[in-house]
C-alpha cells in the first residue's frame, strides 16, 4: 500500500498510540517518556510532510475508508491549507512545549503520566482539524475535553487544578452536546456528514428553516471551547494547570479549536445578518472584557489568561465581520497569537519555576538577574502590544482596517472603530505592565528563590518562537505569506482575495488607531493606581464565576431531591418507578393505536408437549416469585426456568440459542453459588401486605402488556421480513450456513463488537470491586450444620482433570463448527471458561494457577485487539469495516476446506468471553479463600 494514501491517519494515530508507549518508557529513565513524545511528534510532523507539498501546491488531499456507509460515517480525513495550518501548529508548537515540559517538570512530577495525556491531547486535536467527517470530528472533539481535563487537573494535590479541570470539562462538555446536535442539524441540511459536501452546500443550508437554531448551536461550542462571553471564566480557572499545559492548551491549540471551526463553517454559515450580530458581537464582547481584566491581575499567568480571552475575541470578531479580508486578518492573527502568547506563557513559567512565585507585586526588577529571559519577554509583549516591526502589529493593523470598512456599512460609523482601539489601548497596557512590573520596578521581594537564569534547553523553545515573532513582523512576505495564503483558501475554499502583507502602509486610519492604541496604552498604565482601586471596589471577583457556582449548587440540590424523592435506599421502590413509567408508556401507546389488537396472521397449533413445557415455565417461574427466601431452592428453581427456555428454543429450531442459553445458565449458576456462599440461606420477610399487594398488581400488569404486545407483533406479517434477507444472503455473502452466526460476526458485528468491549469493561470493573475485599463466611449453616472443611473434594479432583481436556476439545470442536453448524465463538468461550473455572473449584487457585498461567487481562486486551483488527485489515485494503471475506480451498486427504476472516472475529469473542467470565468467578472465588481464615467470633 502506497504510504501517501495513509499518512494522514497515521499522523493522527502515532501520538493516540505514543500516548500509551511513554507511561511504558518511563519506567525504564524518568526522562525516556520527554524523549519518546519528542520522537513520537517528530514522526507525527514527518508523515504530514509529503501531503504539506501537495498542500502547498494547492490540493486538498482526501483519504476515506468507509465505516458505516448506511449512517453516513466513514473514518475520514482531510488536509487542505487551513487543516495544514492547524496541524503544524499542533506539530511544531507541541514539540517545543515537550522540550520545555522535560524541564521544567521537578523530579516529583510523573513525567510518563504527563506526556501520555499531552500525546493524548495532541492526537485528539489533530483528529479535529484532520477529519473530513463531521460525525468523526464530533468523535475528536469530546476527546480533546476528556484529555484537557486529565492535563489541566495533572497536579492532583491541589484543590485548584481539580475545581478548575472540572469547570473546563462541565462547560466544553455542554457545549460539545449543543455542537452535536448542531452537526446533526447540518448534516441533515447538506444531506451527508462529509465536509466536502458541507462545504458545497453553503446556500442550500443559508436558505434552510433550521439555519438559525444550527447556527445558535455551533456557536455555542465554539463559544464554549473557545472562552467567548460568557462562557469564559473556565479559562482562568483552568491557569492550575502546569505551565507547558497553558503554552499548548491555552495558547495554540484547545482554545484554538472553537476558532477553527468557525473558520472551517465560515463559507457555510456566514454571509447573513444573523451570523454577524451573533458571532461579531460576542466576539467584541469578549475582546473589550478579556482586555480590560487582563490589567487587573497581579498573577502572570491570570494576565495572560484573560489577555488569551482577549485575542480570542479578536480573532472571533473578524470572523464575525463576514468579508473574505477579515478572514484572511483572523488567519493571520491565530498564527502570529500563537507564536507571542506560547512564548510569553513558557516565560511566565521560566520566572515561577526560578524565582517560586508568579506575583508581579513581588518579582520585581528581574532584568538583571535573569536578562537573557527579559529581552525574550520583552519583545514577545511588544508583539502582543502591536508595536511597529513585530507580527503582532501587522495582524492588528489589518484588524483596525476591517473594523474600519465594517463601520462604513453601518450608521454608527465610529463605534466599532472606537471600541477596537479601546481594546487595543488596554491591551497596550497589560503588556506594558507585563515588562515593567516584572523586570523593572525595584527589587524582589520575599522571594523563595534567589532569581536566575532557567537551563539553556529550557529557554530554546522560548528563543525559537520570539524569533518567529520578529522574522514575522519584519519579513512577512518571506515567512509567513505561503502558509497564509493555502490557509485562506482553504477556509474561503476560493482564491484568496488581494491583500497586502507590507509592513508599511502610509498614513492612514489604521494606522491613527495604532498610534492611539500604543499612546493611550502608555497613559493608562501610568494612571494605573487609581483604576486599580476603582476595579477592587467595584468589580469584586469573578461574577460569571460565581454564577456558575450557584447554577452548579442548585443543580446539585435538585439532583439530591430528586434522587431522595425516587431512590429511598430500596431496590423494590427503584423498580416500582422504573416498570410503572415503562407501564404508563406501553398503555399509552396501546391507547393512541386506532388498528385492532391482533393482526390476521394464523397462529400455529398447540400440542401436548408443548403445553406441557409451558406450564412447567409457568409453574417455575411462579415458584421462584414464592420461594424466593430459601435462596438456594430459589437458586434451584431458576436454573430450571433456563433449562425450559432453552427447551424452547429447540422447539423452533434455534439450537446456537439453546446452547447458548445452556452454557449462560451454567455459568450463572456457578456465580450465584460463589456469591450465596458469602449471604445467609434465607431471606427475612420485610414486605409489608399492602407493598406486596403493589407489586403484585404491577407485576401482573405488566406481564398481561408483555402478553398483548407479543401478539399484536407475532400475529402480523411484517412488509419486509429480516429473516428471509439473512437466510438468501447467509451463504453468497457471509460464507455460512449458520444464519446465527453468520449475523454475529457479519452483518451485526459492529454490535458484537460494542457487546465484547462492554463484557471487556464489566469483567474489568468486577475485578476491580473484588480487589481487597475481605468477607466472613460462615463456618456453618443456619440449621447448625458444619460446612465441610474439605475445600477440594479428592473425586471432585479427579474427574476435573479427566473433564478438563475433554471441555476444551469441545470448546474448539464448537468454535470451528460456528460458521456452518451451531456453535461459534461466544459459544466456545463459554466452555473454555467452564473448563478453567472447574480447576478453580475442584484443585484449588493456587494448583491451577501454576498450570494454567493465562492473565486473563491480556486475554481481554487480546481479544478485543484481534476483534477490531479484523475490521481494520478490511478498511486498509478498502473495504467497510468489518467487511468478512471468506473462500474454499483444497486440502490434500481433507478435501474442501472452508476459510473465513471472520474466524479471526470469532477468536476475538472467544478470548473475550473466556477472558471476563473466568476473571470474574476466579475473584469470587479468592474471595471464599480470603474469608475462610476470619474466625466466627470475628462477624
Amino acid at each position: 500500500m502506497d504510504f501517501s494514501s495513509i499518512n494522514l491517519p497515521l499522523a493522527v494515530l502515532l501520538p493516540l498510540v505514543g500516548a500509551g508507549l511513554t507511561v511504558s518508557a518511563a519506567h525504564f529513565h524518568r526522562v525516556a517518556s520527554a524523549w519518546l513524545a519528542g520522537l513520537v511528534t517528530l514522526l507525527a510532523l514527518l508523515a504530514l510532510l509529503p501531503s504539506l507539498v501537495a498542500v502547498f501546491a494547492g490540493e486538498t488531499l482526501i483519504q476515506s475508508w468507509a465505516w458505516l456507509p448506511a449512517m453516513g460515517l466513514d473514518l475520514a480525513f482531510r488536509l487542505d491549507g487551513l487543516g495544514a495550518l492547524f496541524a503544524l501548529m499542533i506539530l511544531v508548537i507541541g514539540l517545543l512545549v515537550i522540550l520545555y515540559a522535560r524541564y521544567y517538570l521537578s523530579s516529583k512530577d510523573s513525567m510518563g503520566r504527563f506526556f501520555a495525556y499531552l500525546l493524548l491531547f495532541m492526537g485528539s486535536m489533530l483528529g479535529v482539524v484532520l477529519s473530513e467527517n463531521l460525525l468523526q470530528l464530533m468523535v475528536f472533539w469530546e476527546m480533546t475535553s476528556l484529555s484537557s481535563f486529565l492535563l489541566i487537573s495533572y497536579w492532583t494535590h491541589r484543590s485548584d487544578a481539580r475545581q478548575g479541570a472540572r469547570m473546563a470539562l462541565a462547560v466544553t462538555g455542554g457545549g460539545g452536546l449543543a455542537l452535536l446536535a448542531g452537526i446533526l442539524l447540518l448534516g441533515q441540511m447538506a444531506g451527508s456528514y462529509n465536509l466536502s459536501d458541507v462545504l458545497l452546500a453553503g446556500d442550500q443550508i443559508r436558505a434552510h428553516s433550521w439555519y438559525l437554531p444550527t447556527l445558535v448551536l455551533i456557536a455555542l461550542g465554539v463559544f464554549t471551547k473557545s472562552a467567548q462571553f460568557p462562557f469564559h471564566f473556565w479559562l482562568p480557572n483552568a491557569m492550575a494547570a502546569p505551565t507547558p499545559v497553558s503554552a499548548y492548551l491555552h495558547s495554540a491549540t484547545m482554545v484554538k479549536a472553537g476558532i477553527f471551526l468557525l473558520a472551517r463553517f465560515f463559507p457555510v454559515l456566514s454571509g447573513t445578518p444573523e451570523w454577524s450580530w451573533l458571532i461579531g458581537s460576542v466576539g467584541m464582547l469578549t475582546l473589550l472584557i478579556g482586555a480590560y481584566t487582563a490589567l487587573f491581575q497581579h498573577d502572570l499567568k491570570g494576565l495572560l489568561a484573560y489577555s488569551t480571552i482577549s485575542h480570542l475575541g479578536l480573532i472571533t470578531l473578524l470572523f464575525g465581520l463576514g468579508t473574505e479580508l477579515a478572514a484572511v486578518a483572523a488567519l493571520f492573527h491565530i498564527i502570529n497569537h500563537a507564536t507571542f502568547k506560547a512564548s510569553l506563557f513558557m516565560v511566565a513559567g521560566i520566572i515561577d519555576h526560578e524565582t517560586g512565585s508568579r506575583d508581579m507585586r513581588r518579582i520585581n526588577g528581574l532584568l538583571k538577574y535573569m536578562p537573557h529571559t527579559a529581552v525574550l519577554a520583552m519583545i514577545a509583549s511588544a508583539a502582543m502590544a502591536g508595536v511597529p516591526l513585530l507580527n503582532g502589529f501587522l495582524s492588528k493593523e489589518m484588524f483596525f482596517d476591517q473594523a474600519v470598512v465594517a463601520s462604513n456599512t453601518s450608521m454608527w460609523a465610529w463605534v466599532i472603530p472606537a471600541l477596537a482601539t479601546l481594546a487595543g489601548v488596554f491591551s497596550v497596557a497589560y503588556s506594558l505592565r507585563f515588562i515593567h512590573d516584572v523586570f523593572f520596578n525595584g527589587e524582589p521581594i520575599n522571594l523563595p528563590k534567589t532569581p536566575h537564569e532557567p537551563p539553556r534547553f529550557m529557554r530554546i523553545p522560548v528563543d525559537v518562537l520570539v524569533v518567529l515573532c520578529l522574522a514575522v513582523g519584519m519579513l512577512p512576505m518571506f515567512t509567513v505569506a505561503p502558509l497564509l495564503t493555502v490557509a485562506v483558501q482553504g477556509t474561503l475554499q476560493a482564491p484568496p482575495p488581494e491583500y497586502s502583507l507590507a509592513v508599511w502602509h502610509g498614513l492612514n486610519v489604521p494606522l491613527l488607531m495604532s498610534v492611539i492604541a500604543l499612546l493611550g496604552g502608555v497613559a493608562v498604565y501610568v494612571v494605573r493606581q487609581p483604576l486599580f482601586t476603582l476595579y477592587e471596589e467595584r468589580v469584586k471577583g469573578q461574577q460569571l464565576r460565581h454564577v456558575y457556582d450557584w447554577m452548579l449548587e442548585n443543580l446539585q440540590a435538585f439532583a439530591r431531591f430528586v434522587t431522595q424523592w425516587f431512590d429511598r435506599g430500596s431496590l423494590q421502590d427503584v423498580l416500582f418507578w422504573v416498570l410503572g413509567f415503562t407501564l404508563l408508556a406501553g398503555l399509552a401507546g396501546f391507547l393512541s393505536s386506532t388498528a385492532p389488537l391482533l393482526g390476521g396472521r394464523e397462529l400455529l397449533p398447540l400440542d401436548g408437549v408443548s403445553l406441557a413445557v409451558g406450564s412447567t415455565l409457568i409453574l417455575a417461574s411462579l415458584l421462584s416469585v414464592v420461594l424466593h427466601r430459601e435462596r438456594l431452592v430459589a437458586l434451584v428453581v431458576l436454573g430450571a426456568v433456563g433449562l425450559v427456555v432453552s427447551l424452547a428454543f429447540v422447539k423452533f429450531s434455534a439450537p446456537d440459542l439453546a446452547l447458548t442459553q445452556l452454557s449462560v445458565e451454567i455459568v450463572t449458576v456457578v456465580l450465584l453459588m460463589l456469591a450465596l456462599y458469602f449471604l445467609p440461606q434465607y431471606t427475612p420477610r420485610i414486605s409489608s401486605v399492602w407493598r406486596k399487594w403493589r407489586d403484585g398488581l404491577l407485576a401482573g400488569a405488566l406481564g398481561l402488556g408483555a402478553a398483548l404486545l407479543a401478539l399484536a407483533v407475532m400475529t402480523r406479517d411484517t412488509a419486509t421480513p429480516l429473516a428471509d434477507y439473512f437466510l438468501a444472503n447467509s451463504v453468497p455473502g457471509g460464507g455460512g450456513k449458520n444464519v446465527v452466526n453468520v449475523i454475529l460476526v457479519d452483518f451485526r458485528g459492529f454490535d458484537t463488537l460494542g457487546e465484547i468491549a462492554v463484557l471487556a469493561l464489566a469483567g474489568l470493573g468486577i475485578f476491580a470491586l473484588l480487589q481487597q475485599i475481605k468477607l466472613y463466611v460462615p463456618t456453618e449453616d443456619s440449621g447448625g450444620r458444619a460446612w465441610s472443611a474439605e475445600a477440594n473434594p479428592f473425586i471432585l479432583q479427579m474427574f476435573s482433570r479427566i473433564l478438563f481436556p475433554l471441555m476444551l476439545m469441545v470448546a474448539v470442536y464448537v468454535f470451528l463448527r460456528g460458521h456452518n453448524l451451531p456453535g461459534g465463538g461466544f459459544i466456545a468461550g463459554l466452555i473454555a471458561a467452564l473448563a478453567i473455572v472447574l480447576q478453580n473449584l475442584a484443585n484449588g487457585i493456587a494448583w491451577t494457577a501454576q498450570r494454567l498461567r493465562f492473565d486473563m487481562h491480556q486475554w481481554l486486551a487480546g481479544g478485543l485487539l484481534v476483534a477490531a483488527g479484523t475490521g481494520l485489515v478490511a478498511m486498509a485494503l478498502g473495504y467497510p469495516f468489518l467487511t468478512s471475506a471468506f473462500t474454499h480451498v483444497h486440502w490434500p486427504l481433507v478435501g474442501d476446506f472452508e476459510l473465513a476472516s471472520a474466524m479471526f472475529f470469532d477468536t476475538g469473542v472467544f478470548l473475550v468471553v473466556v477472558g471476563a467470565t473466568v476473571m470474574i468467578l476466579v475473584e469470587l472465588g479468592k474471595l471464599s479463600r480470603v474469608g475462610a481464615s476470619i474466625p466466627k467470633e470475628g462477624a
